[in-house]
C-alpha cells in the first residue's frame, strides 16, 4: 500500500524548511517543476559532488565533461529519439483526460468515485496514438521547420558525440570512461510524486568505453561498484533491490540491463540504471555522422568500435531518496521529534551554533565560533527560543551536530556538542571544533 502520508509530510516539511519550492508557486505552479530552496540546493549538491568524487576523482580512467543542451539535431534523428521516443497515449472524451495507454492500471480517472479509466460506464476512451516526449523550440529568428531543435531528453549523446575528442584530448586508452552531470528534459504526460519524475530533470551519467567481448566483466563490475555508493550514501540497504530488465522490456540496443529500486512510500521505483549498451550508440553516430568513431589498440593491432556499459542516476530521484531514507518521527518526553538522519557527508548543515543565554558574553563568543566555523564548513547560528527548540529546528533539517556555548565555555574555551541521532553530548575544545567536525563530516 502507498503511504501517502509520509509523502505529505515529506512534501510539507521540504516546503516549510526551505528543500523544495513548486515552480512559481504565486502563479499557481507549475506542473511537475520545482526549484531547490536553500537547504534543498545544498543537499542536491552535496549528493552530486560525492557521484564525481567517485566516478572521476577517485579513478585514472574516467574523465569529466559538461556538453551543451542544444545539440544539432541530426543527433536526435541518430539515436532514433526523433523517430521512438514516444509514449502510447489515450485521451477520455468524457472527463477530456489524458492518460499512457501501458499505464491504464496505475491511473485513476477524475470521475468519481475514484476508478481505473475506462472503468466508469460515461468513460469513451480513444484508440492509442504516439506522442513524442521531446521538448521543440526554434533556434534563430524565425519558426520555421528547418530551425528546429529540441532540449536534450537525456546527458548520454553529449557523451557519445564527444567521445573522440575526450580520447584525444585525454590522451586515454579503452577502457575508459566520460562521466557528465547535467539538465534532461522530457515532455511527460504522467509525472508526479513530487520530484521523483519531472519535465526538468538533472541526470548523473557515465559511460565507460570497452573492447567487445570485455563488456559482459566490466557490466558486472559497475553493477557492483553502484550499489556500494548507494549503501555508502547512507541507504537502508533493505529498501534496495536490482530488478533485471526482461526480454519484454530490455531496449532495442541493450545487451542487458538492471535498475537499482528503492522502496519509496509509494512503492518500489528505479533510482539508477546499469545498461549494456553494445556499440549501438557510436555505430549510429559513426553512420550518420560519416565520421569513423573506432578505436585503434596497438598492443592488439586491431580495430574495433568500442561496447559501452553505461551507469545512469537521477540527481533529483536520488535526493528524493535521501529524503526518503532519512525522515523519522520520534517520541521524546512526550513529544514528537522529526528529524532527518541524513549520512553527515551530505547533510545541508553540519552544524548549528547556538549561545545558551543571551547574556554574559555567549552570543558574542557564538557569533565569533559560527563565523569561524563558517569558512569552513556550512554552520547556522540561531539564537531563538530554547535551546529545546532551536536542536529541534536543526534535526528537521538533518544536521548532526549542534554547538552550544554555555558558562564553561566562558571559564575553560568548551563547548557543548550534542549528537542529531543518539542526542549524546560532548565537550569540545572551541579552537579545534572546526577539525573535529570535518573529521566526522567528510568522506
Amino acid at each position: 500500500m502507498a503511504d501517502t502520508t509520509l509523502m505529505d509530510k515529506l512534501v510539507s516539511l521540504c516546503k516549510r524548511r526551505g528543500f523544495v519550492f513548486q515552480s512559481s508557486e504565486i502563479y499557481g505552479g507549475l506542473g511537475s517543476v520545482w526549484d531547490y530552496g536553500p537547504l534543498g540546493v545544498e543537499l542536491k549538491k552535496n549528493v552530486k559532488d560525492r557521484w564525481w568524487r567517485a566516478m572521476v576523482h577517485a579513478r585514472d580512467d574516467i574523465e569529466g565533461l559538461d556538453a551543451a543542451i542544444l545539440m544539432h539535431p541530426k543527433v536526435w534523428e541518430a539515436s532514433g529519439h526523433v523517430a521512438g521516443f514516444t509514449d502510447p497515449l489515450v485521451d477520455c472524451k468524457t472527463c477530456k483526460a489524458r492518460f499512457r495507454a501501458d499505464k491504464i492500471q496505475d491511473a485513476q480517472c477524475p470521475q468519481k468515485p475514484s476508478k481505473h479509466p475506462g472503468e466508469h460506464t460515461t468513460c469513451e476512451l480513444t484508440e492509442p496514438r504516439l506522442f513524442n516526449l521531446m521538448f521543440k523550440t526554434f533556434m534563430g529568428p524565425v519558426e520555421e521547420s528547418a530551425a528546429v531543435i529540441y532540449l536534450r531528453p537525456e546527458t548520454a549523446q553529449g557523451i557519445y558525440v564527444n567521445y573522440l575528442n575526450v580520447l584525444q584530448g585525454s590522451r586515454q586508452k579503452v577502457p575508459f570512461g566520460i562521466a557528465q552531470i547535467g539538465k534532461a528534459f522530457r515532455n511527460e504526460i504522467t509525472p508526479g510524486n513530487f520530484i521523483f519524475r519531472t519535465r526538468e530533470f538533472e541526470q548523473m551519467e557515465m559511460q565507460f568505453f570497452v573492447k567487445p567481448g570485455a563488456d559482459a566483466e566490466w557490466f558486472e563490475q559497475w553493477r557492483e561498484l553502484r550499489m556500494a555508493w548507494h549503501h555508502a550514501l547512507g541507504l537502508n540497504p533493505a529498501k534496495l533491490r536490482w530488478h533485471e530488465h526482461g526480454p519484454g522490456e530490455l531496449a532495442h540496443y541493450a545487451k542487458a540491463a538492471y535498475d537499482i529500486e528503492y522502496e519509496f512510500p509509494f512503492g518500489w521505483n528505479e533510482i539508477e540504471g546499469i545498461h549494456n549498451r553494445t556499440d549501438f550508440d557510436l555505430q549510429r553516430h559513426q553512420a550518420a555522422s560519416g565520421k569513423k568513431l573506432d578505436y585503434f589498440d596497438q598492443a592488439a593491432n586491431e580495430r574495433f568500435v568500442p561496447y559501452i556499459v553505461e551507469t545512469s542516476a537521477g540527481a533529483d530521484r536520488v535526493t528524493l531518496t535521501t529524503l526518503v531514507d532519512a525522515y523519522r518521527e520520534e517520541q521524546v518526553e512526550g513529544e514528537t521529534r522529526v528529524v532527518l538522519g541524513f549520512h553527515p557527508s551530505i547533510a545541508p548543515i553540519k552544524a548549528g551554533v547556538f549561545p545558551l543565554v543571551k547574556k554574559d558574553g555567549m552570543p558574542e563568543f557564538a557569533t565569533r565560533l559560527y563565523h569561524d566555523l563558517k569558512r569552513q564548513v556550512p554552520a547556522f547560528y540561531d539564537d531563538s527560543g530554547a535551546v529545546g527548540r532551536r536542536y529541534r529546528r536543526m534535526d528537521e533539517a538533518g544536521t548532526p551536530f549542534c554547538i552550544t556555548v554555555d558558562g564553561q565555555t566562558l571559564q575553560d574555551g568548551t563547548v557543548t556538542v550534542r549528537h542529531r541521532d543518539a542526542m549524546n553530548q560532548d565537550r569540545v575544545a572551541a579552537d579545534t571544533l572546526a577539525a573535529w567536525i570535518k573529521e566526522r563530516t567528510e568522506d
